[in-house]
């Protein structure tokens, strides 16, 4: 092989790696993202049944009321 294609080949490579990188910190970011929405939606659960909670925690004193 030529000096041109030993470039072309390292010059294949360093995309192929390149791209890899890009895939690997979409797919991170992603990931960060999906955790983030569940984590809120745990915290939206855990909101509304501390509010059921106190809900019918008032009811229950003023039946006893």
């Amino acid at each position: 092989m030529g000096f041109a294609d030993d470039a072309k080949e390292v010059g294949d490579e360093v995309g192929e790696k390149i791209e890899r990188a890009f895939d690997d910190a979409a797919d991170r970011v992603g990931d960060k993202v999906d955790e983030m929405k569940a984590d809120a939606n745990v915290k939206k659960a855990e909101a509304e049944r501390d509010s059921v909670h106190k809900r019918n925690e008032i009811k229950e004193d003023l039946r006893e009321s």
